[in-house]
């Protein structure tokens, strides 16, 4: 058995003391809830026994907490992590499971807002629209496992442009590159714009009409559909145009481009956690699993605006 405090270190977790004191602060609590609630359903009424009685946990939240951190950073497998706390491979994956979920439930941080947290679309377009915040969107791809021979919408997966099985996620960040807001994640072959308006972006772009999005070549549909709003690169000029025209049209590719890499920063910043790198596991739980490190990254990146605002160190 490994010491525990040792695997509270950032270089387990990917996240500072600090950072890790205040999830135990956030977290505990609704865990707590949570448990007596299954509790009760399984029982089938209140408890009989005054609380503090009967067999203690061999995790207590924290070291669940950490767990589910070294899980998500690393990819160790539930296995291993038993051997590290001395518990069996089965506690191990009730409790990731359990914390994964509230870390994905979070929503995303805003950096000049201390204790507001962005859950859906429309939070962020409202947050955009009241402190002119613009907004960058770009979708990543994860590499998933390949779905089994013979099952219906296997196909469905197969990214034409990474010609691979993927699932795609669609991320919005801030002009310094801070993740405010992560889709859940959808089938690699739908198109990015697809996506972008299954998300409810559409919606959103009519009702808050002084927001600003910017765009890759992959969302000119919706820079046809909402000018002024979605603004996407400008079209290359036709075959013969002046030189002039051509090196403008250099310039504000370019510029846009510039402004728009800050989003890339952000994606990298998620695809540094291991378990985004590939996906081996069940499909069905990558979406909880890219919402939860989106929503650490968030936490990361708003803590480091504060910081850098204040002077602090």
């Amino acid at each position: 058995m490994a010491d525990r405090s040792v695997l509270t270190h950032p270089l387990f977790t990917g996240i500072s003391t600090a950072h890790l004191s205040s999830l135990v602060a956030e977290l505990a609590r609704p865990w707590v809830v949570g448990l007596e609630g299954r509790w009760f359903q399984a029982r089938g009424g209140a408890r009989r026994r005054a609380p503090g009685a009967g067999a203690r946990h061999q995790l207590v939240f924290v070291d669940r907490l950490v767990a589910t951190l070294i899980h998500l950073r690393h990819d160790l497998p539930h296995a291993v992590l038993g051997v590290l706390y001395g518990v069996d491979r089965s506690t191990v994956t009730r409790a990731v499971g359990e914390v994964r979920r509230l870390l994905a439930q979070r929503g995303f941080a805003v950096p000049d807002r201390p204790g507001l947290r962005l859950r859906t679309l429309e939070d962020v377009f409202a947050y955009a629209q009241a402190e002119g915040v613009e907004l960058q969107l770009d979708a990543t791809e994860v590499q998933v496992r390949r779905p089994v021979a013979g099952r219906g919408g296997r196909r469905a997966f197969v990214s034409g442009k990474k010609k691979q099985n993927t699932m795609k996620a669609t991320v919005i960040a801030d002009h310094r590159g801070r993740t405010l807001w992560a889709d859940g994640l959808r089938p690699g072959r739908m198109h990015d714009v697809t996506a972008a308006r299954a998300a409810g972006i559409t919606g959103c772009l009519r009702h808050f009409d002084l927001v600003e999005i910017l765009l890759d070549d992959g969302y000119l549909g919706l820079s046809r559909d909402h000018p002024g709003q979605a603004v996407t690169p400008p079209r290359k000029p036709r075959p013969g145009a002046l030189a002039g025209r051509v090196r403008q049209w250099e310039h504000d590719r370019h510029e846009h481009s510039s402004n728009r890499i800050t989003v890339e920063h952000a994606l990298a910043d998620h695809k540094r956690w291991k378990q985004l790198m590939r996906w081996t596991h069940r499909r069905d739980r990558l979406p909880d699993t890219y919402r939860a490190i989106a929503g650490l990254v968030s936490d990361r990146t708003a803590t480091a605006w504060i910081q850098a605002t204040t002077g602090q160190t």
